[in-house]
């Protein structure tokens, strides 16, 4: 007596061994949809993280581009570039040659 269904062996074996081969496939299918679903927040994190460190490379870029431009504007020429002497208790101050370099610098 069988205690299976009616079918005989050869066809109990062959359902089984199709319902192992689906189980195998979809269970292929669902670690293949986690994987690539992972894999691209991987690639999507990097790619975040590399964007927002090139706006900062090109903020600072420009912040020490603006801190340059306003220390050449706003600070004077030291006595040794200009060869004018600032300092009006020295004895070879010259008051002219002052004023004229003072007129150029801010018009």
């Amino acid at each position: 007596m069988k205690l299976r269904n009616s079918a005989p062996d050869g066809a109990w074996q062959q359902k089984q061994k199709l319902w192992k081969m689906t189980v195998l496939r979809w269970s292929a299918l669902a670690v293949g949809v986690f994987y690539g679903f992972s894999h691209q927040r991987t690639i999507t994190a990097t790619q975040q993280a590399q964007h927002q460190e090139h706006e900062y490379a090109q903020k600072q870029k420009l912040i020490n581009k603006a801190k340059a431009e306003f220390a050449k504007k706003n600070n004077p020429k030291s006595a040794s570039e200009s060869g004018i002497i600032t300092n009006a208790d020295d004895p070879k101050f010259d008051l002219e040659k002052y004023l004229l370099q003072v007129a150029k610098e801010h018009p």
